[in-house]
């Protein structure tokens, strides 16, 4: 079936010598714009103080012409989801944000808005965690319980946010790489995107492109490990199960 997703995957809100999303700036502008989106649905689900959340969100995205308003200042979540045109997912704690999701039916309505193209969905950190098939590769702790690890699946393969590898000989212990491929061994792993801090997974039906200020690394379940560069199309992922 045809998908009319269209989405912003970012590996993080903030990345080392800019302001807060101001790497991804025209990214978002670019996209919203393009849909005629004026006002962003925020989902603060990541983090405890909404409020808070919302606010410091909202102080960086209004004044590029956007007006961002908290899905929790709505009576009923799901309407929210119906009258609203583009959500942004901000990160936090991913199990905290699956499980609230969850608990507000809101996981299969999103998955349904987005592939038939009602609805425009940037993540960041733990939103593009949520936007994948599962959050078995995230790299947070697990302070919630959500009802299961299964994503909200606007692509099919997993992301690993904050991408890093440490390479330093005095580090004996675990690295990414290593809980990385420890999850591709298992029987339902999917291939692994790591995204380096600044890099965006831009996501227009079924094309995919690396877009940014930083690559990404495919892991593969043969152990294989891909740099990808900025601008390079990956849409083949998606037929990768």
């Amino acid at each position: 079936m045809q998908s009319h997703r269209q989405a912003l995957l970012l590996s993080s809100s903030n990345c080392y010598g800019y302001s807060m999303l101001e790497f991804a700036k025209q990214e978002i502008c670019s996209f919203l714009e393009k849909n005629n989106v004026k006002k962003l649905l925020f989902i603060p689900y990541a983090q405890n103080d909404y409020n808070k959340y919302t606010a410091k969100v909202k102080e960086v995205i209004d004044p590029w012409g956007i007006e961002v308003i908290g899905i929790h200042t709505y009576k009923d979540a799901k309407a929210a989801i119906h009258d609203n045109k583009a959500m942004f997912v901000g990160g936090g704690n991913t199990f905290l944000l699956l499980k609230r999701l969850y608990e507000n039916n809101l996981v299969d309505l999103i998955r349904q808005n987005v592939h038939n193209g009602n609805l425009l969905y940037i993540g960041s950190s733990a939103g593009t965690n949520v936007a994948t098939k599962s959050i078995h590769t995230t790299n947070d702790m697990p302070i919630a319980y959500p009802p299961t690890f299964d994503a909200i699946n606007i692509v099919p393969f997993n992301i690993n946010p904050h991408y890093t590898e440490i390479e330093n000989e005095s580090h004996k212990g675990e690295t990414r790489d290593q809980r990385i491929n420890e999850y591709l061994e298992q029987e339902y792993a999917s291939p692994v995107l790591g995204l380096r801090e600044g890099s965006i997974l831009k996501v227009d039906k079924n094309k995919l492109v690396l877009k940014g200020v930083a690559g990404a690394v495919l892991f593969e379940k043969s152990l294989k490990k891909t740099e990808i560069a900025v601008n390079t199309d990956v849409s083949f992922l998606l037929n990768k199960q």
